[in-house]
């Protein structure tokens, strides 16, 4: 399933658009935003794989606004103005480039067009490496990882290694990890916790969401988490 969100301050305009996703086998919409702020807020600790962007829009126009996310989707601008055309291919995550009114064969275009891209994207991410280490865990040897590790949970004189398909718990502790793991990725949220930002779901007060853990941040911990995630 492909996720997307819609950017578009034109009611009927975004009305269309939800029915065009709609329509579309194993496409799923996150969210329709009016202004590219909003969207921005959610892109922090969100992720999608597709963006329908206006560019004439009520904050910061469209072409703006892709320059301020960071590792943007690949977005497939829709605007009643073909003149932004030529500036809009210059930006490399743009896949394609909508003038309304369109139709859903045109759509539909679109959007395959941007699926093959995103397909070779995955293949060469599993052609390189990631970074992986293993685990001596009841005289077994585990292989880990590291970009898949969801977080990691202290408790007295053990820890435990929590992915989206094990939990390795050795004894270890989480000052050893902290060299191990990759600065601008794992963040320690608590005395007991380090996370991966790339998995955080959403925050809610001292509460941190990784897949359907909740995990406590510990209030000395809590700005820098904030300031590695980019949340202004």
């Amino acid at each position: 399933m492909m996720t997307c969100i819609i950017i578009e301050d034109e009611i009927p305009a975004q009305k269309i658009l939800k029915n065009f996703v709609g329509k579309v086998p194993n496409l799923e919409l996150i969210d329709a935003f009016n202004a590219a702020i909003e969207a921005n807020r959610f892109l922090i600790s969100n992720t999608v794989d597709i963006i329908f962007l206006d560019i004439n829009l009520p904050d910061i126009s469209g072409l703006d606004f892709i320059k301020t996310v960071e590792n943007p989707p690949k977005i497939i601008i829709t605007t009643a103005y073909p003149d932004y055309a030529v500036d809009s291919f210059e930006l490399d995550t743009i896949i394609d480039y909508l003038v309304k009114p369109f139709s859903f064969d045109r759509f539909l275009k679109a959007f395959h067009k941007a699926k093959k891209n995103i397909g070779k994207d995955q293949s060469l991410k599993t052609t390189i490496s990631s970074e992986t280490l293993f685990l001596n865990v009841d005289k077994t040897l585990h292989k880990i990882v590291l970009d898949d590790i969801l977080y990691i949970e202290s408790d007295r004189n053990y820890i435990t290694i929590v992915t989206n398909e094990k939990k390795l718990s050795y004894i270890d502790s989480l000052k050893n990890w902290t060299s191990k793991l990759p600065k601008n990725q794992f963040i320690q949220v608590h005395k007991s916790f380090i996370i991966n930002g790339h998995f955080v779901q959403k925050i809610s007060g001292n509460e941190v969401y990784i897949a359907q853990a909740k995990i406590p941040i510990g209030r000395t911990y809590k700005q820098n988490l904030l300031q590695q995630l980019k949340i202004v």
